[in-house]
């Protein structure tokens, strides 16, 4: 089966033009690769919702689509900006047609705060670089996303706020104590999403780049006690990604195979594809 994806990635361009000029990959196309690498023949576009001119490709409605998957962003969902209120709009509307979604980061706020649920600044300050030990609930235990995880594991991560206030129809499926909602479940008006705070796109090279691209603002908030600092870890995550066997950077970084094997990293994101966007598909044709 060939399914048919829409990415939305909500970053602004002037944002995407910044992660591009620091080496990263921007997020729509980091969603490419993991949903490729999944099923490659997968058919994919990306939508920029923040972009003045952003239109669904043309000859194309959302219930067309077999999945829509949402990337994280560098806006705030509480900012009443026409960039966040479209994407709220756009979220709704994809619940509305009743195609899977599913997301991280952003993306996890965005359909909490669609469904009626509430987001605000994390208490806690910026989570960044790799969230330890988010434990799965019982409910995320028992849940299809998760199946094959560990009942504890580490993550991507990059974030500064959070899910406060779940709306109806919506679980927590894992947390951590920094933020206690890192995973849910949303059924809302008959869609259904599931996502992540957390990101199985990246990789530790693309945690690298967004790392030198936000690397000012880590060392205003003592991330890193000098630039220097914050160079090095730059340095020592690139070279962890070009050879996964250097034993010192993994002990030094604190990683295992729950940051640096892409299997590991992307169960969920299979699961969604396996469990949900593949079995809806054959219903519907």
């Amino acid at each position: 089966m060939s399914p048919k994806f829409l990415i939305i990635d909500g970053y602004k361009k002037s944002a995407r033009d910044e992660l591009v000029d620091g080496g990263a990959t921007t997020a729509g196309h980091l969603y490419v690769k993991m949903l490729k690498k999944i099923v490659p023949s997968s058919m994919c576009a990306i939508l920029y919702p923040s972009d003045p001119d952003a239109v669904i490709p043309p000859g194309n409605s959302l219930g067309e689509f077999d999945g829509v998957a949402w990337t994280g962003c560098s806006l705030t969902v509480y900012d009443d900006s026409p960039e966040v209120r479209n994407q709220i709009s756009l979220c709704r509307s994809v619940f509305d047609a009743k195609v899977p979604s599913f997301g991280s980061c952003w993306a996890a706020q965005i359909a909490a705060v669609a469904a009626g649920g509430i987001c605000g600044a994390n208490p806690n300050g910026r989570e960044m670089g790799i969230a330890r030990k988010i434990e799965l609930t019982p409910e995320g235990r028992a849940h299809p996303m998760y199946e094959g995880k560990s009942k504890v594991f580490d993550a991507f991560i990059s974030h500064v706020d959070e899910i406060t206030h779940l709306p109806p129809g919506a679980v927590n499926l894992a947390g951590n104590s920094f933020t206690k909602i890192q995973a849910i479940s949303v059924v809302y008006n008959g869609g259904v999403f599931w996502g992540l705070q957390y990101h199985p796109e990246y990789d530790l090279h693309e945690m690298a780049r967004l790392t030198w691209c936000r690397l000012e603002k880590l060392i205003e908030l003592k991330f890193f006690e000098t630039r220097r600092a914050g160079e090095r870890y730059v340095e020592y995550l690139e070279a962890l990604n070009a050879d996964p066997s250097r034993f010192d950077l993994s002990w030094l970084l604190g990683i295992d195979s729950d940051i640096t094997s892409e299997d590991v990293r992307q169960i969920e994101v299979r699961n969604w594809v396996h469990r949900l966007v593949l079995p809806m598909m054959q219903l519907r044709r």
